[in-house]
């Protein structure tokens, strides 16, 4: 089956993401106003992404991000060492009171049904201040990048990092890379500087250059501004509703050549029901359905995602694609952090049937 898309055979890197760099403080499943003790976890929606695809599928990945010259931008550098990305950073001196800083997530796990709970420290946040300009693409771009990708949290940060996702996706679409984008839709860093009138304003420009879209219903709602479906979907892992919407996904955006996403049923924190679709090229895909039981759900989504993709770049077929994203986004939430700690054997076997029980 043609997947429409285009993919280089072969580049220095696989993929190259652009995005912003933060560290996690997770006190685990307790919440933060009696926590005495954190774990720390680097993260960044993009990030997560190249970290996956080079920890676990070992492919070779980059990340564009701001680096700041103090000790907790020592603390990330090394883990973006550690799980073989490769970085191209704009650095920024701390002037050791206010910054600029790189940012801090926080979030308490939730136990049973008690939800997770993330909230942001990103005061002067030294990526938000990334403009167009700051890169250089061509350098980048000259030996050769398969696939580039970016997410909506990033483009949520700043007037000028958004137009830098363009400026990326434009010269990644000049050098053959296919082009990623992970609508990602956080309500919180959009509402303090326009909400979703700007969110939809500026993501539009953003999604000219797309050719891979990821985002569920409510990512399409509010960051495209797409009316929700008609189709009431029996349950949250019922695909009609997320496949209804495509018709208006292209009619607004007809470079788009293929919608992707979860589909998670939330029974508490620690069980979720858990599948994946596809549209693409026309046709749609979907995945099995697994019981989770959850022990971190942040990155999930990521782990889909960079499963997803890996399919696509090693020239699997949509249905194994869709199954490698459904598998590893299941696998990572089984470990702690944002990131992923699975080998790419435990993934082809789980997307073969693996050993959870499987719906079909």
């Amino acid at each position: 089956m043609d997947t429409g898309l285009n993919i280089r055979k072969e580049g220095a890197l696989d993929l190259l993401s652009l995005g912003a760099l933060v560290h996690r403080l997770d006190p685990g499943i307790i919440p933060f106003r009696k926590a005495t003790e954190c774990a720390i976890h680097v993260s960044g929606g993009e990030f997560n992404v190249a970290a996956n695809l080079a920890d676990c599928f070992r492919m070779n990945t980059g990340i564009v991000s701001a680096m700041v010259d103090y000790p907790i931008g020592d603390l990330i550098a090394e883990r973006v060492r550690a799980m073989g990305v490769k970085p191209f950073y704009k650095r920024f001196a701390h002037n050791g009171v206010n910054g600029p800083n790189m940012a801090t997530v926080l979030s308490d796990r939730g136990q049973g049904v008690r939800p997770p709970v993330v909230f942001y420290n990103r005061s002067n946040e030294a990526a938000a201040q990334l403009k167009p300009g700051d890169v250089d693409w061509n350098a980048i771009f000259a030996n050769g990048v398969r696939w580039f990708h970016s997410g909506g949290i990033f483009a949520s940060l700043s007037e000028t990092t958004g137009a830098l996702i363009i400026e990326g996706m434009q010269a990644a679409k000049k050098a053959g890379a296919v082009t990623s984008f992970d609508l990602n839709f956080r309500e919180k860093l959009w509402a303090i500087w326009g909400g979703e009138k700007k969110a939809v304003e500026v993501i539009g420009r953003i999604v000219e250059n797309v050719d891979v879209l990821v985002g569920n219903e409510e990512d399409l709602q509010k960051g495209l501004g797409i009316p929700g479906p008609d189709v009431h979907a029996t349950s949250k892992l019922d695909p009609s509703a997320f496949f209804s919407m495509m018709g208006n996904v292209l009619k607004k955006h007809p470079g788009v050549k293929a919608v992707a996403t979860t589909l998670r049923d939330v029974h508490s924190t620690n069980h979720h029901s858990w599948s994946a679709v596809a549209w693409m090229n026309g046709q749609t895909y979907t995945a099995p359905t697994c019981e989770l039981t959850v022990l971190d759900r942040v990155g999930g989504g990521d782990g889909f995602a960079s499963g997803f993709i890996y399919g696509l770049l090693t020239g699997a077929s949509p249905e194994e694609s869709i199954r490698l994203g459904w598998a590893h986004g299941a696998l990572v939430t089984t470990f702690p952090g944002d990131t992923t700690m699975a080998t790419v054997e435990q993934v082809r076997a789980f997307a073969k049937g693996g050993s959870a029980r499987i719906q079909r």
